[in-house]
């Protein structure tokens, strides 16, 4: 009873929500008659497994190490979303570009920074480990933002100030240094995003004990902390910052998240004699590629076959070693894709007496395997994402350009910055979510029995509804902007006008972006929670670049016979409500795809901790005996 209480409540802990997803439930025996020697895939009782998993336990450290952990996060978000909110303005205004190329800068842009976390991942666990990688982010972002401040300061670091008058000429473009030195400010501030975005949740949950209910209570609340911290950065960034930047100045508005970044770095060296180091224990891709490999060099090895429901005397071994390093849970072997299971089988030869194999490019672990089968399995939902979230990346480029020929005072004298209309969407998701938490969640759960009030792909798939959605409206919002721009006595509408698109967006996110954060933690095992954090922004990565391809087509093939193209530089004289339009096209055959991979989908089975003794060694067991 004891042991069952207890596996009970290992299940209930921070970290199942780590427990990796499998798409079959564990093979399981036949009882009624032996297999037949002819069959590809054996029955469980006729493997071998080595012996079972035990944890190596880490040392805590608590909730002494998290001001530095969370404060070196949020100066780097400070920085980088504070950028992000009104660069759009930065473009069009100080480096007099054209609204296109701002918009393909931003969204190519974007793609490599939101790209980064994943090369951020790798080198992290393969070489360097998170501490050290998010120092040298740390460092990067100092020298991007500083950069910034350089080119917002130093006249010949940016094209001169362009006049009303000399808009209708033309006005001067950046030079090819002055380009080059914004696109060296942008890169740093790149690899200041990868290293730090995937290492800075891993990183503070090693600083709990996952073995423990009081670790694994911090971890929960550390969780917490983290996106709201995130929340507030966001708010803080969308408004004080874009304010400084717009209406104070330029220089002050990069200066001042530089100066944080200092702050932070100083504030993360604070805690290095507080903080659990681990070691970094090998790139999980290095296991995918090594899984992938050694199955397709035993493609045409035979999976051994029980004789009148007798083990052989000569039969395959499946390679399955103790858990090493800090991973807890342990992946049950699973019939999905079941030609990657032979990567597990151990030929002779292939072991050493102590355990350790030969060659890792010849024989894989079942967890290696479990490992790409549960990657394989989350691909065709995280693609799903990439049209979703190009909707969502429109509110930084072409929403701020609605903003910047709206009417945006409120009274007499304060003038919204046009880059803080975007904090619309940040405030209904910091609204929504605990009305949906307190009060939808609990509702649904008495109709639907489920712990989560709705499935995560339910979740998931109800935000790819909003983004089509806000994308309508917002085309619709848009063609009432430009016709009130060109009647005849016709002024700017207000801003707020943007409002209806961005609570969509907001929710959008509430449901579709939390969401997919959650769907990777949970189908994913622990050791892979930095690649769950990249695969997330590689969404946002590939949304971007997406929305670059977008761009540039609409911008070549549209127009024509004395009339502009929809997204001129003039966007008056553009239709940029049929770009949205096209996006909102996109999204109903996005969520069409969507609902057929979701259907298809079944949920994790329950992983087996480290120290419990696999299901399959107890049967073994009986067997023998």
């Amino acid at each position: 009873m004891e042991v069952e209480n207890s596996k009970k409540n290992k299940q209930s802990s921070y970290f199942s929500w780590l427990a990796c997803c499998t798409k079959s439930p564990p093979i399981s025996s036949s009882t009624s008659s032996p297999p037949s020697p002819e069959v590809e895939f054996p029955e469980k009782d006729s493997m071998v497994l080595l012996p079972s998993s035990k944890i190596t336990k880490r040392k805590p450290a608590g909730w002494k190490a998290m001001p530095y952990v969370l404060g070196n996060e949020t100066f780097e978000r400070l920085a980088t979303f504070g950028l992000q909110g009104n660069f759009m303005i930065f473009l069009l205004t100080k480096f007099n570009m054209e609204q296109a190329s701002a918009a393909n800068v931003l969204n190519i842009w974007f793609g490599v920074t939101n790209f980064a976390p994943l090369i951020g991942a790798f080198i992290s666990d393969a070489y360097i480990g998170r501490f050290r990688t998010i120092v040298v982010a740390s460092f990067a972002s100092l020298v991007g933002m500083g950069t910034l401040t350089l080119i917002a300061w130093k006249p010949e670091l940016h094209p001169p100030p362009c006049n009303t008058q000399q808009q209708l000429h033309g006005c001067q473009g950046p030079t090819t240094p002055q380009l080059c030195v914004l696109f060296l400010a942008l890169g740093f501030l790149s690899i200041a995003t990868g290293g730090i975005r995937p290492c800075s949740l891993p990183f503070g949950i090693d600083q709990f004990d996952a073995t423990t209910d009081q670790g694994r209570k911090g971890i929960n609340s550390f969780f917490n902390w983290y996106y709201t911290t995130f929340t507030v950065v966001l708010i803080l960034a969308l408004t004080v910052v874009v304010y400084i930047q717009d209406s104070v100045s330029w220089v002050l508005g990069f200066g001042i998240p530089a100066a944080f970044m200092l702050g932070s770095i100083l504030l993360f060296f604070f805690g290095t004699r507080l903080y659990v180091y681990v070691k970094p224990e090998g790139s999980v891709f290095s296991g995918i590629a090594q899984a992938v490999v050694s199955a397709y060099k035993k493609r045409k090895v035979k999976f051994p076959a029980v004789v009148e429901g007798e083990v052989p005397a000569a039969f395959g071994v499946l390679y399955d070693p103790p858990l090493k390093g800090t991973i807890v849970t342990k992946l049950p072997l699973t019939n999905q894709c079941r030609c990657l299971n032979k990567a597990a089988i151990a030929l002779d030869g292939e072991v050493n007496p102590d355990g350790s194999r030969v060659n890792p490019w010849t024989l894989c672990s079942i967890q290696q395997v479990e490992e790409v089968k549960c990657l394989i399995k989350v691909m065709p939902i995280w693609a799903s994402g990439i049209v979703c979230f190009t909707a969502i990346v429109q509110q930084g480029t072409f929403t701020v350009s609605q903003a910047l020929k709206m009417d945006r005072h409120l009274g007499p004298k304060f003038e919204i910055p046009p880059g803080t209309v975007i904090v619309i969407s940040m405030i209904t998701l910091g609204l929504w979510i605990p009305f949906y938490d307190c009060v939808l969640v609990p509702a649904f759960r008495r109709i639907t029995g489920h712990e989560g009030g709705i499935t995560l792909l339910q979740r998931i798939g109800t935000g790819i509804v909003f983004s089509v959605l806000s994308m309508a409206v917002a085309g619709v919002i848009e063609k009432k902007r430009r016709d009130s721009a060109l009647s005849h006595g016709g002024g700017p509408i207000s801003v707020m006008w943007l409002a209806p698109q961005l609570i969509l967006l907001g929710f959008c996110e509430a449901f579709n972006i939390i969401g997919q954060i959650e769907f990777y933690y949970k189908e994913f095992p622990e050791n892979m929670s930095s690649v769950a954090n990249a695969l997330f922004f590689c969404t946002f990565s590939l949304a971007s670049y997406l929305s670059s391809f977008i761009v540039t087509i609409v911008h070549r093939v549209t127009g024509g016979g004395g009339r502009p193209n929809w997204l001129t530089n003039d966007i008056n004289a553009g239709r940029v409500d049929y770009f949205y339009y096209v996006i909102a096209g996109m999204g109903v055959v996005n969520f069409v795809y969507f609902l057929i991979v979701a259907r298809k989908y079944n949920y994790k089975v329950r992983a087996h901790f480290g120290e419990e003794k696999s299901q399959f060694d107890v049967e073994l067991d009986a067997v023998k005996q």
